[in-house]
């Protein structure tokens, strides 16, 4: 059963591309993985980590420098340009011009590898179409020039596009990359709608690691000179492989909240008391970023240090060897604590 849901896989594959004069430039080599339908897979990695160059390979835009890639147990490199088009959709990051376009032509061009390029549409291919502009909710802006529209928008069009390609393989570079926080969540909770109710498989490369932590079925993480490690989300979390990811000594992950925060030295340390999750998080958040670090109560704590108490956003107390005050919000507490007073 796991095999057949296998759409595409790779074994001892090596990538990169050629720079010149005969010379080759390898960017990662022995690289074996999986793609399976109904799953929304996200590669994460650095600039640099060779994402792009992975995606174009499995594209088949550019070539493998060695090892071999099945699509449908089909070699890709044997397969004809045509045959690839009927397998594997693919969005890119580039801005393509299409302003000159409806959003019903540029789907409709969706459509080619099953008509060719002055193939006429037929009413099947007319109700692919329509059905591809509704599935990403954009009927009302059909007969709308792409131009007239806003990037999230756009971006719709584009994942429409592929649809009415209707191949079982969609690869997209970094579709959330121009978009502000509202179309980012809408075009990922799109994706993984669109994998696990039309039974694709949706590969995506992307830098929003919130919403692939949160909406990815399975995850890549390329990391340059390290290879590659995939499996499913909360495994790699817990296990450890985000908290090298980046590979820089002054970014930590959060394996609790799912982020990276920046690794500082703390000038001071206070001991938090929250009454729950939330206070206890945004009280670190703001104790953190005013370099305060946070020991949380119950713990084995120097009598010395200051114990803040929250019961509210409008309700902390900052208890010392000296005193009690209280505060009515955070910014009334951060303003106390960066008085010279308190330097000192």
């Amino acid at each position: 059963m796991e095999e057949q849901a296998n759409i595409l896989s790779a074994q001892q594959l090596c990538i990169g591309y050629k720079t010149g004069h005969g010379h080759v430039k390898q960017v990662h080599g022995d690289l074996s993985f999986s793609l399976r339908k109904g799953e929304l897979t996200c590669l994460l990695g650095a600039n640099g980590s060779g994402k792009s160059t992975l995606l174009r390979t499995l594209s088949a835009s550019q070539p493998s420098l060695s090892g071999k890639i099945l699509l449908n147990g089909n070699e890709l490199s044997a397969m004809s340009e045509r045959e690839i088009s009927r397998q594997i959709g693919v969005v890119l990051t580039d801005k393509t011009q299409t302003g000159g376009l409806t959003v019903y032509e540029l789907v409709a061009l969706g459509r080619q590898p099953h008509t060719g390029f002055f193939g006429k549409l037929d009413r099947q291919d007319r109700q692919v179409v329509d059905e591809a502009i509704e599935a990403v909710g954009i009927s009302h802006k059909a007969h709308s020039y792409m131009a007239q529209l806003s990037d999230g928008e756009k971006q719709k069009a584009m994942i429409a596009k592929v649809l009415a390609q209707e191949c079982p393989l969609v690869i997209l570079d970094e579709p959330t990359a121009f978009l502000d926080v509202v179309s980012r969540i809408e075009i990922m909770t799109l994706l993984h709608h669109i994998a696990t109710t039309q039974n694709k498989a949706i590969l995506l490369s992307t830098h929003d690691i919130e919403q692939a932590l949160v909406l990815a079925d399975c995850l890549w993480l390329l990391r340059k000179g390290h290879g590659m490690r995939s499996g499913i989300t909360e495994d790699l979390i817990l296990n450890g492989e985000l908290d090298t990811l980046f590979d820089r000594k002054e970014i930590c992950f959060d394996r609790a909240h799912g982020s990276y925060y920046p690794s500082v030295q703390w000038e001071k340390e206070i001991v938090v008391d929250a009454t729950d999750e939330t206070l206890l998080h945004w009280t670190v958040n703001a104790l953190n970023r005013n370099n305060y670090g946070c020991r949380i109560s119950p713990c084995e704590a120097d009598a010395s240090l200051p114990r803040l108490i929250v019961e509210g956003n409008d309700s902390l107390s900052l208890h010392t060897a000296m005193d009690e005050v209280r505060f009515t919000s955070f910014a009334a507490l951060i303003a106390y604590l960066k008085t010279p007073v308190q330097k000192g």
